[in-house]
């Protein structure tokens, strides 16, 4: 997939740091080729983040393309919808394999489009192929029919199916290329779904390597499509499908949102988050340090569930932040497409500015820089260094603004009461993260703190990896969740069933019904009696 030249020249002072690995194009013409599109649409330039060299040609939908694919998708959709749970669920199966066996190359891909380090862009792969065994072998029992009792247990039959909804939208953002298209992709497609999917298009690239592994794998053709394009194209998705799943921003959030609405059409939504970590007097401090990195600077702080805010105990502050910076400081940050580095790039131009504007705000308004602060240029166009600051007004914009990238704020507190009371200081309510030496006192904690996802001695990668658990956010930072059962009934139909037995025979209620009011009033209170002293439901 890449050439053999080096991704940095660092070892000539004269030659140009910026030379980097470059996609064979017959490779990105064959994975291009997987879009859904039309001379309209007409077409754009990736870049690659670490290097800003010209990376990929990607053709762009128009809405008129999107409607095109959903048509075929439709189509598709059926034939899949009557393939038995279990053959889809073997799909699965096959994919995280094949995923586990190519991923080298897609590693590749996933730091060229995001500049990301090759650990975290192990993570994705690790995660996905995680996800899809999860739902190969617990999938099936999450969409099986259940019986439930009826109104008089032994005369009346109820069963709760899990129809597909039909078509799911699935829109995603740049940060997690491939974990996150295709992650919500295949809870859609086990459930008996057809999929349109609209990955960002800086990193479309990714999501398109893991469709085709995804027909190799046996999804039949049509059943995954994949478009390209901007927001107008992201609205026609919106309304092409029958459910909506969503990562990105809250302000966009809104919107898709708005716009399912509109349709009465259902919407998972994964949205931003200004997440919080405690770190209580009971803890190791060098383990909580550690943690805490881990936590603030994975992918290059790019991540939904990313913590932005750290609360200290004052007992443990001293100790705490000088454990913190220094392992900060031992970070490795670099471009190279190998596990040599820490930390990489951030994505694009635009959310560097947003890092920059957010940390120059802040210092201008009394923050001190604990570490970092400083843009890489001599890395490369984006590269920011992991950065946190202290003595951070209340005023300034990174005190309550979702940054989305490697800049921490470290504040003291006094007990658990004031650290509670800063967490849920906040309209999002995405991840927290708590440490504390006594997993008692953490949970109690959990119970007052207003998120979707709590780690009590982790960053997020514990809740986020117990797949038959929900993962998802409160308030602003989002509406339903992925993952479990949650994650896949999101994307059916609950149809139930109820059949009267012995009715065609005259029996069953029909006699019941037959009699005078007061007698079949009297008849089902002693009913209902008969049952709650039975303690039947």
């Amino acid at each position: 997939m890449v050439s053999e030249q080096p991704a940095f020249a660092v070892a000539d002072p004269e030659s140009d740091p910026r030379a980097t690995y470059a996609l064979e194009p017959e490779e990105v013409a064959s994975l291009t080729a997987r879009l859904v599109t039309s001379r309209e649409g007409g077409s754009t330039t990736t870049t690659a983040p670490a290097t800003g060299a010209p990376l990929a040609s990607v053709p762009l939908a128009t809405a008129d393309d999107v409607h095109r694919a959903a048509a075929q998708a439709r189509l598709a959709q059926r034939a899949w919808a009557a393939t038995p749970v279990r053959e889809r669920a073997k799909v699965l199966l096959r994919f995280g394999d094949l995923l586990l066996d190519g991923q080298s190359d897609v590693l590749d891909l996933i730091q060229l489009e995001s500049g990301k380090a090759r650990l975290h862009a192990f993570e994705e792969v690790y995660d996905l192929a995680s996800i899809a065994r999860h739902l190969g072998v617990r999938g099936p029992g999450y969409l099986a029919t259940r019986r439930e009792a009826g109104m008089v247990p032994g005369l009346t039959s109820v069963r709760v199916h899990h129809r597909p909804a039909g078509l799911v939208g699935v829109i995603t953002p740049w940060n997690y290329p491939l974990n996150l298209p295709i992650g919500d992709s295949i809870a859609a497609l086990l459930a008996g779904n057809a999929v349109l999917l609209k990955p960002d298009t800086q990193t479309v690239l990714s999501a398109l390597w893991g469709a085709e592994q995804l027909e190799a794998a046996g999804l039949p053709a049509g059943v995954l499509q994949v478009v390209a394009g901007d927001g107008a194209v992201g609205a026609a998705v919106v309304d092409a499908v029958d459910h909506v799943a969503f990562t990105g921003s809250t302000a966009t959030g809104r919107v898709v949102a708005a716009a399912a609405a509109r349709n009465l059409t259902s919407s998972t939504l994964e949205l931003g988050g200004k997440n919080a970590l405690y770190v209580a007097e009971d803890v190791d401090v060098e383990t909580a340090a550690e943690g805490a990195v881990r936590a603030c600077f994975a992918g290059a702080g790019q991540v939904c569930v990313s913590v932005e805010r750290i609360y200290v105990h004052h007992a443990v502050a001293d100790e705490f932040t000088l454990a913190f910076v220094r392992r900060i400081k031992a970070l490795r940050l670099g471009g190279g497409l190998d596990y040599t580095n820490d930390v990489g790039s951030i994505t694009t131009q635009a959310q560097l500015e947003k890092i920059v504007t957010h940390f120059d705000d802040a210092v201008a308004k009394g923050a001190r820089v604990l570490v970092g602060g400083v843009h890489r240029t001599d890395l490369g166009p984006l590269f920011f260094e992991p950065t946190v600051l202290a003595d951070v007004s209340t005023d300034a914009e990174c005190a309550r603004e979702e940054t989305f990238g490697p800049l921490v704020a470290l504040y003291r507190v006094g007990s658990d009461d004031e650290a509670v009371a800063a967490i849920n200081d906040s309209d999002m309510g995405l991840n927290v993260s708590l440490w504390t030496a006594s997993e008692r006192r953490g949970r109690a904690i959990a119970d007052r703190v207003r998120a979707g996802i709590v780690n009590i001695n982790e960053g997020y990668a514990a809740a986020w990896s117990a797949y038959g658990a929900p993962v998802g956010g409160w308030g602003a930072s989002g509406l339903g969740a992925r993952h479990g059962r949650e994650g896949v009934l999101a994307t059916t139909l609950t149809q139930t069933v109820a059949a009267q037995r012995l009715a065609h025979r005259g029996l069953g209620l029909r006699r019941f019904y037959e009699l005078p009011g007061e007698q079949t009033a009297t008849i089902f209170t002693g009913v209902l009696r008969a049952l709650r002293a039975a303690r039947m439901p």
